[in-house]
């Protein structure tokens, strides 16, 4: 019964001293900084060859006035796993005076970008295998200083904020599911990835999907301070060029920018796990560009259709579930380094991203769900490369509220399916891209219910 009312009070829109805090004005300090590496670092697959016109961001925001200030955090990196979350999430609690559970840090997963495991970076060191440089976290650490910094300087000019706003509207020919081919056994055949050539799969279908692009603002009476998106699919048109690269989302999110330059806009990459580009991207470099184009117009129209509505801090809330996350049979803690001491480091090698992964799991680690409220609207937080289908469950269990989502959050677990997808087969699901067992689904479905709640 404790536990339960420590829940209640934590899940509560306020929590403890709700009566001393509820005339507290509401306000929101911005931060953006710099994450793109330099020439000859290592990014997930290629090392920096050269830096273009696009830069990588490390952006977001703090909302102060409800309890304890909260952190939401979007980084232009293909994965935050592990230790390297933790210390992410450490860094910028403290420089805004919060604690570590009233933060989010999510990924993009623009796969021309660094990725970042300190976990990870200590199995390499400890067992000495050379050319696994894309886990020394030297830069990384360098980016979390930072958005610490940038957030401490941010605190004193936070500006008021007086209404929210949520609009949403579909984003056309962008989204498009990869598991759409299925054998007679009705397991999964040939995939249509983020790019592809085969028409006999361009032809098929979008699938599963959400079409749609979420929109959450806070205003200034009428001036948008910051501007929240979340759209679910993978962010690849084109990669492996050794140059750093928001890709199509982040060109979406500077189009809008410069559309509404006073608010700082804030991308976050939805349950994309199993959704990507391919049925309208073929991988010509043009379609980078088309692509964001028509992520942006979606953008563009729900901002436009924004409903706005008073805001006062009884009206933000923030809950937590920690969650245990079952460790895939598939994965032997001997048998990884095994392969990692006689694997060649040459491309993406996942070998060392799993371990650790498995020791956190072994040593009892639980991952943060999150729940952001802002009065009508939820905004949840859920970690690895989900399936389209958990943003549609949690979607489907208010359809009262304007629920969104980011994913991409601890990207230790890898992509995470549903039940049913595991004996589908298929990339996603395989042994070297997740890290999680099937009974997954029912502890994040879970959460998800206990940070929703039932419609009324």
């Amino acid at each position: 019964m404790k536990a339960l009312l420590l829940l209640a009070l934590f899940l509560s829109p306020l929590g403890l001293g709700q009566s001393a805090r509820a005339a507290e004005p509401v306000r929101i300090a911005t931060f953006d900084v710099d994450a793109t590496p330099p020439l000859g670092s290592a990014m997930a697959y290629d090392p920096v060859k050269r830096v273009d016109e696009l830069t990588l961001r490390c952006r977001g925001i703090v909302i102060l006035g409800s309890a304890q200030p909260v952190v939401l955090c979007a980084v232009d990196w293909i994965g935050i796993a592990n230790e390297g979350h933790d210390a992410f999430r450490t860094a910028l609690s403290e420089a805004a005076g919060t604690v570590p559970g009233r933060v989010a840090v999510h990924a993009l997963h623009q796969h021309d970008a660094p990725g970042c495991d300190f976990t990870a970076e200590k199995i390499i060191q400890e067992l000495g295998v050379q050319g696994y440089t894309r886990f020394d976290g030297t830069f990384h650490r360098q980016v979390i200083q930072r958005a610490a910094d940038a957030i401490r300087a941010a605190l004193p000019n936070a500006q008021p904020v007086s209404h929210y706003g949520y609009g949403e509207a579909v984003v056309k020919e962008v989204a498009s599911n990869r598991r759409v081919e299925r054998l007679a056994d009705g397991r999964v055949g040939r995939m249509r990835g983020s790019a592809c050539k085969i028409e006999g799969l361009i032809s098929l279908p979008e699938g599963l999907i959400d079409p749609l692009v979420s929109v959450l603002s806070f205003w200034n009476g009428d001036k948008p301070v910051a501007v929240l998106t979340s759209y679910a699919c993978h962010p690849q048109s084109y990669y492996r060029l050794g140059i750093p690269s928001p890709d199509f989302p982040g060109i979406a999110r500077f189009i809008r920018g410069q559309d509404v330059n006073a608010a700082l806009h804030v991308h976050f990459n939805g349950a994309g796990g199993n959704v990507a580009a391919g049925k309208y991207n073929d991988g010509a470099q043009a379609n980078r560009v088309i692509l964001a184009t028509r992520l942006a117009a979606g953008m563009r129209e729900a901002y436009d259709k924004t409903v706005k509505q008073p805001l006062t801090s009884a009206e933000i809330g923030w809950g937590s579930v920690p969650v245990k996350l079952p460790l895939s049979p598939r994965l032997n803690e001997e048998d990884l380094i095994a392969k990692l001491k006689s694997t060649a480091a040459k491309g993406y090698i996942s070998f060392a991203d799993q371990l650790a992964f498995v020791r956190r799991s072994k040593a009892g680690h639980q991952i943060d769900i999150t729940c952001l409220q802002v009065g009508d609207t939820r905004m949840l937080h859920l970690p690895g490369e989900l399936f389209v289908e958990y943003q549609l469950a949690a979607k489907a269990l208010r359809p009262d509220l304007h629920v969104m989502m980011a994913a991409y959050g601890d990207y230790g677990p890898g992509y995470i399916g549903t039940a049913a997808a595991y004996p589908e087969g298929g990339y996603e699901t395989g042994p070297t891209s997740s890290n999680v067992a099937p009974e997954v689904e029912q502890v994040l479905t879970g959460a998800m219910q206990q940070l929703l709640g039932k419609k009324p």
